[in-house]
């Protein structure tokens, strides 16, 4: 059974880091590309960053140099570190796996940026 399970939302104010994390159970990760998206309320979900298998990694133009996605063959595990947050990346994030000709979603993590 394929499982996506996010951790390390939050309040934080803007300015401030989070770290996400989204721990993979149910096939080979290591063959799985890895995406975290976003979804803000009233909004479409959309891309935040991506990384291959290879380890390339692709962002959003809005988080370019404030966030990095990186990703742990070994634990099985893809993190999003988010710094310099501004209120506007308020969002539940959801980490997405794309594996075979499948796509998984995890339940998602809310991220509130706030003063």
């Amino acid at each position: 059974q394929v499982q996506l399970a996010e951790s390390g939302g939050g309040l934080v104010q803007p300015g401030g880091s989070l770290r996400l994390s989204c721990a993979v159970s149910g096939f080979t990760f290591s063959s799985a590309r890895m995406t975290w998206y976003r979804q803000a309320p009233g909004k479409e979900r959309e891309l935040v960053a991506g990384i291959s298998t290879s380890g390339r990694t692709n962002y959003v133009d809005s988080v370019k140099g404030r966030f990095a996605i990186s990703r742990d063959n070994a634990k099985n595990a893809v993190y999003l570190e988010m710094n310099s947050l501004k209120p506007e990346d308020t969002a539940v994030y959801y980490c997405n796996a794309q594996y075979m000709w499948a796509s998984y979603f995890g339940q998602g993590t809310q991220v509130t940026v706030s003063s």
